[in-house]
């Protein structure tokens, strides 16, 4: 699927327009576009494989592409922008023999970061993230969920205009987990905007305001989530309800899990004919939605269908 960026405007931090990049007979990009709008969480998917690193590299000035154009911050990447720019690849980029400490202020100065500010963000995010007591190890006494955490305020800690992630939550248990997804929505609620490319498609839900969904080097879903979420949704409700509900004709109950059940709308039929009829025979209603596939759902859907 091609499909051309929108204009540039000052709203939109990252434009790419119908990129690609081969490395010898292997097309690793063959034609990707979307944009990046200030201050949202942009989901950057694809199966492995995809492009998606790829496309990062290029974004990022360390891969040129073979075609298609790249804008990043309201132009071609410079030097001076990467100090704005904070990068989480998946391969971990820290240094083994340096102290958690050493190596935060070590890349922290690399950004421009004073030593003063440095010690004051530091401080905050090791206490953030439980790792004051851990500060004064060298990083490979650290496990791999640790060594993630250190990565991440090496990403944060220079307060970045855009940041880029790559698998933010490899390594880390679920109370980790939540800990980063809270620290990258309030990176978000104070403006920063964020692209994150994760295999964890319950956190592009919950986290993402939009995406884009790269098979075989090309574009092959971009939108809102709730919006895409839509767009793949069978006619078909969610309620939950105590007891037995009254038999509507043409509608089918296809699933149930206790007081949960998904319901099936024939067409022509509206949801809100069926809300009309549980209410009208007195069922005590405590939900009632359309029922949206998930993200994995649409995500095994629209992969698997590309094969």
């Amino acid at each position: 699927m091609s499909m051309n960026a929108a204009s540039s405007s000052n709203n939109t931090v990252i434009s790419v327009t119908n990129l690609a990049k081969s490395f010898g007979a292997a097309k690793a990009v063959q034609d990707v576009s979307f944009e990046v709008h200030a201050g949202e969480i942009f989901g950057l998917l694809g199966p492995n494989g995809a492009g998606k690193t790829t496309t990062i590299r290029m974004i990022l000035d360390i891969f040129k592409p073979d075609r298609g154009t790249i804008s990043v911050l309201g132009g071609p990447m410079r030097e001076d922008k990467k100090a704005r720019i904070g990068y989480l690849p998946e391969e971990r980029g820290l240094y083994k023999d340096l102290t958690v400490e050493q190596c935060v202020t070590y890349l922290a100065e690399l950004k421009g970061v004073a030593r003063a500010d440095i010690k004051t963000r530091a401080a905050r995010f090791f206490e953030q993230f439980d790792l004051t007591e851990h500060r004064r190890k060298k990083v490979n006494e650290l496990s791999k969920g640790m060594q993630q955490k250190v990565q991440i305020i090496s990403t944060l800690i220079h307060k970045p205009a855009l940041v880029i992630i790559d698998e933010p939550f490899s390594g880390l248990d679920p109370v980790n987990t939540r800990l980063v997804q809270d620290l990258l929505l309030e990176q978000r609620a104070q403006g920063t905007t964020i692209v994150m490319s994760t295999h964890l498609m319950y956190q592009v839900e919950e986290m993402c305001d939009r995406l884009v969904l790269i098979d075989h080097g090309k574009t092959v879903l971009y939108g809102g989530v709730d919006e895409i979420r839509r767009s793949h949704a069978d006619r078909a409700v969610r309620v939950v309800a105590k007891g037995e509900l009254p038999a509507i004709p043409g509608v089918i109950e296809t699933s149930r899990k206790g007081n949960e059940r998904t319901l099936a709308l024939p067409h022509g039929m509206e949801s809100q004919h069926v809300l009309e009829q549980l209410v009208a025979a007195g069922v005590p209603i405590e939900q009632f939605e359309l029922a949206l596939p998930t993200m994995d759902d649409i995500f095994v859907k629209v992969v698997a269908g590309g094969k």
